[in-house]
């Protein structure tokens, strides 16, 4: 999908990408190919081809970092196919207070908590991160990245960035987290059914004053639901959104596999 999208070019909207599409320009390799495009002048198309072969280079040498530059973030859910297998699903726990208790990290199949007077420091959040091409959050833009740069202010985020609320609102989806899974058919083991943030906070209260150790377990569960069930909701989104985008016309058009997501 990647590939088909010119919206990292400067001045180009999806209504110009859209007609560059019409025109046959479906894919990087046919833009360059295209000699003359409708509204381009020969100067621009020159620095459009450029810019588009920089990209493609990029591209050919998996480098994620430079999409996170170069492409908006409303744009930057259609990184998802290609990044898939090195995405990051991630979701912090607070206190009461707004401090971090828990941050969950999951990512090829693996689910890692770092816990607060545990395993929560800078250095394991940032050994974390570099391992991984894509972030992948649910309301991330406005919370758990920002609370963890407001606790770690040298953690720096480098990757593409998806926030799954802002993906489903754009296909009218609305709600929590939670809501959206119920909606998609994504299910939650029965001791977390009903189970909320708030309860959260209280689980950690019994395990940072009781030192519970069913309330530190259930707490590290309810994350970890809250982490492994991005995926499949990444995954039902970004193909509900290559539909609605007319990326997967593109691809059925022009005899591609159609988006396979496992």
């Amino acid at each position: 999908m990647i590939t088909s999208t010119f919206c990292l070019l400067s001045g180009v909207g999806l209504r110009t990408e859209r007609r560059f599409w019409g025109e046959g320009a479906c894919t990087w390799d046919d833009f360059v190919s295209t000699r003359d495009l409708d509204g381009l002048s020969a100067a621009r198309k020159s620095l459009f081809d450029h810019r588009i072969i920089e990209a493609q280079d990029r591209f050919a040498r998996q480098d994620s970092h430079y999409f996170a530059k170069t492409l908006a973030a409303r744009h930057q859910w259609r990184l998802y196919e290609w990044l898939r297998e090195r995405a990051l699903y991630l979701d912090i726990e607070t206190d009461s207070f707004g401090q971090i208790t828990v941050v969950g990290l999951y990512g090829r199949g693996l689910y890692t908590a770092l816990m607060r007077n545990e395993s929560l420091s800078l250095l394991r959040l940032r050994e974390a991160l570099s391992q991984y091409d894509l972030l992948v959050t649910f309301c991330g833009s406005t919370f758990d990245l920002p609370m963890l740069r407001a606790q770690f202010s040298d953690l720096t985020f480098g990757q593409p960035h998806i926030d799954l609320c802002g993906i489903g609102r754009q296909l009218g989806y609305r709600g929590g987290l939670k809501s959206i899974e119920r909606q998609m058919g994504i299910s939650r083991m029965p001791m977390l059914q009903g189970f909320s943030g708030e309860d959260a906070v209280r689980q950690w209260n019994r395990w940072r004053h009781q030192r519970d150790e069913s309330a530190r377990d259930l707490l590290l569960a309810y994350n970890e639901a809250d982490c492994v069930n991005l995926q499949p909701l990444a995954d039902a989104l970004y193909c509900r959104l290559a539909v609605a985008s007319g990326l997967e016309e593109i691809r059925l058009q022009r005899g591609m596999d159609c988006t396979r997501i496992p």
